[in-house]
């Protein structure tokens, strides 16, 4: 009987330390499980992102307006028949 309660405690002990330095311990798994929730936070703000890029996307396939203010903005283009006009202001007033 003594035999078998010692072996138990020993198994006991060996589990005991698989569980808290072992692979794939306590601590480990926390981590990892806090390493799930910040990649998860992040695919959300990166599905948010991709969402409007897709959203600007189809703008520029589909619309005139869209390409056209892209044109205005990055480009400085001006239809025909406009007039530009660029104010400089002065310098050292």
């Amino acid at each position: 009987m003594k035999l078998l309660i010692g072996i138990l405690v020993v198994l006991l002990c060996l589990l005991q330390y698989r569980l808290w330095y072992g692979d794939a311990n306590v601590f480990q798994v926390q981590d990892f499980e806090r390493q799930i929730d910040e990649l998860k936070q992040q695919a959300v703000a990166l599905k948010a992102r991709n969402d409007v890029l897709e959203a600007e996307v189809k703008d520029l396939r589909n619309g005139i307006e869209a390409l056209e203010e892209r044109a205005r903005q990055d480009l400085g283009m001006i239809k025909k028949g406009e007039t530009f006009f660029q104010i400089i202001e002065p310098q050292g007033e």
